[in-house]
């Protein structure tokens, strides 16, 4: 009875009917397009009826057995599984290794132009990781696989497919790309670090490497652990740089596995692949929630006189300063200036004048079978541009208001399972690999069911897939937002008589406007370079920048495939510094002093 009266209190504020709705929606667009993919995995696919031995959309157990253990099993999911786990924790040893040096210099040194570096060293991540896959390609490939020289082989050197592609390529790129996390974590608590705990210690006759082992790594582990496990969730979903470095050589991780099944209508398998996929993911992040609550057993009690004194390099401070600048060099400069000199040069590697033009940017008439002229003249450039402006704005937007709505029905609600349920639905897709999710898009949308059309084809199953993908994000940013704002404007407001839909316009809205701003800009940026979601569901007709670059590739347009490419990582690099100024937040804050 307490609770039939709770709830019926409850809905006289349109604030739990708008959390109903809410929850509804994101049922609808998070919770059905995964129980669809799973269900594909465990019932009879269209075509597949004689080897199963059952009707269409009977239960069988054979794609399970296809993929775990058949006799071409170890090809679909046993070598891929390997390969993205042994890529995944060989890019974790490196990007440990090389971040936590970083994050010590720029943290806790007075290493020279510091502040500079502690922005500069997370640049990595704010492009695209298949930038880089391109770069690679572009120095290292060879005609033997790749069918076109790279620079190396123009000037004499034939690198091994070994170095061109597959295992190493992927792994160094990835620990590239995710090296800023570690210096974001690590760097973070090595700065809130007592200063006064390693003196103690070096009174007590304790040697820096005692000191290190005994003090700083375990107050460090919590920080460094849940990097690792973020950075290995990552590494799940990465299509992008397998595709690009793997495909030449048939080297696949779960991802490109999971995409050459859907390709050849595979669905079933690909169903058990997307499955597996997520529980890896989830399972990941569920250790790193654990993790979360543990770091609370490694708190240092500090006070007034707690200190964040700087390490003094001494002789060592330019060599050190040198090695961030090469890590800066290796890991933004040298792959930005190779894509950059590649779509200016007609012959790769030959630096003379008469080499140089910009032809496959604003030429006509190329000597080319389907591309005759520039990408900036190449009217499918400009519409995969407009695409991404058009499905990437009004996912963002939409994410934006949804997540501010969320935000207001979470904290204002008095229906609080309603409240928990909305936060666990609209974070649900940071549990899944983007890949995987778009593989779930794919099997509820690609039919029609009931009275939804069948999208697959359309803008609307990217918006669609999009929006919810980026969730997670706007609706922690409305959430924030909501919890530091009371109750009583509004209330003060009620007491004159405006109603809701006036009070959330001219109140909550104006008010959180910046919070409104952040759960547009993120997910914008995260959609213009997003590519696992994407390659799954677009179609030409659909292309935005990302998959129309990919499509170059494919074809071995790679000066034009690099100009895309360019324009998507200016795209995103100055779109996170943009972002940045508008809602006065840094992503390197801590880090720099």
């Amino acid at each position: 009875m307490r609770m039939r009266y709770r709830f019926r209190v409850a809905m006289r504020e349109p604030t739990t009917l708008i959390g109903v709705v809410m929850a509804i929606l994101f049922a609808y667009l998070i919770i059905v397009p995964i129980i669809s993919i799973l269900l594909d995995s465990v019932q009879t696919q269209f075509g597949d009826e004689r080897r199963t031995g059952t009707e269409t959309g009977g239960w069988t157990s054979y794609y399970l057995i296809r993929t775990f253990a058949s006799p071409i099993a170890g090809i679909m999911f046993w070598k891929p599984l390997w390969n993205t786990l042994s890529v995944a924790f060989s890019a974790i040893v490196i990007s440990v290794l090389v971040g936590g040096v970083l994050a010590w210099l720029v943290s806790r040194t007075d290493m020279f132009a510091r502040r500079w570096f502690a922005t500069a060293l997370i640049v990595p991540y704010m492009l695209p990781a298949w930038t880089f896959a391109l770069a690679w390609t572009t120095l290292f490939k060879n005609r033997t696989v790749g069918g076109q020289q790279g620079w190396l082989e123009a000037i004499g050197i034939t690198p091994p497919d070994w170095l061109a592609y597959g295992r190493v390529p992927i792994t160094i790129i990835l620990a590239l790309h995710y090296t800023p996390f570690i210096i974001l974590l690590f760097g973070s608590a090595l700065r809130r670090f007592d200063s006064q705990l390693e003196d103690s210690a070096r009174i007590l006759g304790a040697r820096r490497g005692r000191i290190a082992w005994l003090i700083i790594l375990p107050l460090m582990k919590p920080a460094l652990i849940s990097a690792v496990v973020l950075i290995f969730a990552k590494c799940l979903g990465e299509f992008g740089v397998a595709y690009v470095l793997g495909l030449p050589v048939n080297f696949d991780v779960l991802a490109t596995s999971l995409y050459r099944n859907i390709g050849s209508r595979q669905t079933g398998v690909a169903g058990v692949l997307a499955g597996a996929i997520m529980i890896l993911g989830i399972l990941t992040l569920l250790v790193d929630a654990w993790l979360v609550r543990e770091a609370r057993r490694y708190v240092t009690v500090g006070s007034k006189g707690s200190m964040n004194r700087l390490s003094r390099l001494g002789r060592w401070r330019l060599p050190a300063t040198g090695l961030a600048g090469l890590f800066f060099v290796f890991a933004v400069a040298l792959p930005v200036l190779t894509l950059f000199l590649s779509t200016i040069m007609r012959v790769p590697a030959r630096f003379a004048m008469d080499n140089f033009t910009l032809d496959f940017w604003i030429g006509r008439n190329l000597d080319t079978v389907a591309l005759r002229q520039g990408i900036l003249l190449t009217p499918d450039f400009w519409r995969a541009a407009w695409n991404t402006v058009w499905i990437v704005g009004t996912a963002s937007i939409a994410s934006g208001i949804l997540g501010l709505l969320v935000g207001y029905a979470v904290v204002r609600t008095p229906f609080r399972p309603l409240a928990a349920f909305l936060r666990q639905v609209t974070f649900f897709p940071y549990l899944v690999p983007g890949i995987a999710f778009a593989a779930a898009y794919l099997s509820l949308f690609a039919v029609a069911r009931g009275p939804v059309p069948a999208l697959y084809g359309t803008t609307a199953i990217l918006i669609l897939a999009l929006m919810a993908d980026q969730m997670p994000y706007a609706s922690r940013a409305g959430l924030s937002a909501m919890m530091q704002l009371g109750k009583e404007p509004e209330e003060a407001a009620q007491v004159a008589g405006a109603g809701w839909s006036r009070r959330m316009r001219q109140i909550v809205v104006p008010i959180q406007k910046g919070s409104l701003v952040t759960g547009i800009l993120l997910p914008f940026i995260s959609g213009i370079k997003g590519l696992s979601l994407f390659v799954i569901l677009a179609v030409p007709s659909t292309d935005v920048l990302t998959t129309y670059s990919l499509r170059l590739v494919d074809y071995n347009y790679t000066q034009a495939a690099n100009a895309v490419v360019l324009m998507v990582a200016g795209l995103a690099l100055f779109g996170t510094l943009a972002a940045q100024k508008l809602t006065k937040t840094n992503l390197a804050e801590g880090l720099g002093g």
